[in-house]
């Protein structure tokens, strides 16, 4: 019950901190009290659909996207013995249920039957298929390293390094991928505001754009205990209590998120995905040829 609860605190903590920090990202300017103001706004927001709507994907879509980036955070673990549900699958179920935003995304764009939402859905299933193979190799190199699919485990393999020096390659690309999983900037292209005024979620008002909106943050979120678990040590570190350390580590990978974002220059979206399946899955196949000789040495 204790460790229910502060799970639920680090994640509501950590969910407001995301907002809070990309709105930054835009603006330039650090509005503590912004996000609530949108909450609000949002909430009380007059409900206005498309006059010829898919009704079944228009209402699932919002459900869907938040629904499945909850199940990735329950299997992580937020400290030791800190976790809601330890699969025994656990790194393999990230990546499967990360697909379901694809499927959410695409849903969302096909039921409000324009040209702008169309666009956007079919951007985020090509850009989620091609980052999903970097996320199942990348996992698997740390999965070789720990061998086992357990979180825990993972983050017991690091305690002499951590992976982010273990498998640098790896890290990198990991790394990238979750910032075009969350289609942070520059990868925002499926919901590129400047150019397809919102994409995917394009028509979406109140509290189904609440939805996706906070599903946008409990995702970067996830995205940022991931990288902290899989190549930061998860809650290894001294003097300080395990969830702290993962606290403190998550944000710092959120923060460098939207830092990233901010500075580097969008691309187009055919050279997104060319530079991805040139590159990207030849230097994943490249990370895990590593890892296994090291291995073996």
């Amino acid at each position: 019950m204790i460790n229910a609860l502060l799970i639920t605190l680090l994640f509501i903590a950590g969910i407001y901190l995301m907002a809070v920090m990309e709105r930054w990202s835009l603006s330039g300017s650090l509005q503590w009290a912004g996000p609530a103001r949108s909450f609000l706004r949002l909430f009380v927001q007059e409900e206005i659909k498309p006059r010829k709507h898919d009704t079944v994907f228009f209402e699932t879509a919002p459900v869907l996207f938040i629904a499945v980036i909850l199940l990735v955070i329950a299997i992580l673990p937020f400290g030791k013995d800190l976790v809601l549900v330890d699969l025994a699958t656990g790194a393999l179920f990230i990546n499967a249920a990360l697909v379901y935003i694809m499927v959410s995304l695409m849903m969302a764009g096909w039921s409000l039957n324009g040209v702008y939402g169309m666009v956007g859905g079919w951007r985020s299933i090509a850009q989620l298929i091609a980052y999903s193979m970097t996320v199942v190799m990348a996992l698997t190199a740390t999965v070789m390293r720990a061998e086992s699919m357990f979180m825990g485990g993972i983050v017991e393999s690091q305690q002499t390094l951590w992976n982010i020096l273990y498998q640098p390659i790896g890290f990198i690309l990991f790394y990238l991928s979750a910032m075009a999983i969350a289609f942070l900037p520059p990868f925002d292209l499926p919901t590129a505001d400047g150019e397809l005024a919102g994409g995917a979620w394009a028509d979406f008002t109140g509290l189904r754009k609440l939805l996706f909106r906070l599903g946008r943050s409990v995702l970067v979120l996830t995205l940022s205990v991931a990288v902290t678990v899989l190549y930061l040590g998860g809650w290894m570190g001294p003097w300080l209590p395990g969830f702290v350390w993962i606290f403190l580590k998550t944000l710092l990978v959120a923060v460098s998120f939207f830092v990233l974002g901010r500075y580097l220059p969008r691309i187009r979206h055919d050279h997104l995905l060319e530079y991805h399946w040139k590159y990207g899955i030849p230097m994943a196949l490249l990370n895990i040829f590593i890892v296994g000789v090291l291995l073996i040495l």
